[in-house]
């Protein structure tokens, strides 16, 4: 095996399973990523508290603290990704994982070389220049302020998880337009799901709840995707 040329980024794998902590360490390091491991969520919390990470890879059914509980802590002093590990992928976890403002969801058994492209993915958008300019758009009560990535309903600040946020503005950016599942799967996580699309729904039902009065701006296009919907109205620059 060629030596790996280090990317200066630390992960933390979480997970009650030596072999799964073993596995994902040997793809990471493998990849240029330095790798600390930690058995359980109060653990992860301890070392979060005291280290930097890029990202966090976290299971969900660990004994002691669950991953869902060890991620509202760090999120409490670390605004790092995480990305979450399950044996269940019933919609309920894959939605409050999202609503906790999780990056993405990955259910076992895995694909290790798919979880680092995940992986990459995440940490190269968390990298990414800040959109210029000083642009926010307004539909009726909907306003969008892109610089500040911050979205209002009727004037009061909606709180939406960063890839809500992400789905929304692509949608909007390319409103009228009728995109298709792969056209919002690549263009808003960057990577193919091999199939599995159930993440994209979860979106886009967590996306209407957040809008309230303007969830129908979002418009399901039977057998093809969605389409934002809406007219773009004067408002306060």
């Amino acid at each position: 095996m060629a030596e790996s040329v280090s990317t200066g980024k630390r992960i933390l794998v979480v997970d009650d399973e030596a072999k799964i902590r073993a596995l994902i360490r040997k793809y990471a390091e493998f990849e240029g990523y330095a790798v600390a491991e930690a058995a359980d969520g109060m653990d992860a919390v301890g070392i979060c508290r005291e280290q930097q990470f890029d990202i966090v890879i976290m299971d969900i059914m660990m004994p002691g603290l669950d991953g869902f509980s060890a991620c509202r802590e760090i999120r409490k002093t670390k605004d790092v990704p995480v990305l979450m590990l399950s044996a269940r992928g019933e919609e309920y976890d894959r939605l409050h994982g999202f609503e906790l403002g999780i990056d993405d969801y990955v259910v076992k058994p895995f694909s290790p070389r798919e979880l680092m492209m995940r992986v990459n993915v995440i940490i190269s958008r968390r990298g990414a220049k800040p959109e210029p300019g000083h642009e926010r758009l307004n539909f009726g009560g909907l306003a969008i302020d892109f610089p500040a990535r911050l979205v209002y309903i009727d004037g009061v600040r909606a709180e939406l998880s960063p890839k809500v946020y992400d789905l929304l503005t692509y949608l909007v950016r390319n409103r009228g337009l009728a995109l298709t599942r792969e056209q919002l799967i690549s263009n808003v996580w960057g990577y193919d799901f091999f199939g599995d699309d159930r993440t994209l729904d979860t979106h886009i039902k967590l996306l209407r709840l957040s809008l309230g009065p303007y969830r129908d701006y979002i418009v399901t296009i039977r057998g093809v995707g969605y389409r934002f919907e809406a007219e773009e109205t004067t408002g306060d620059k």
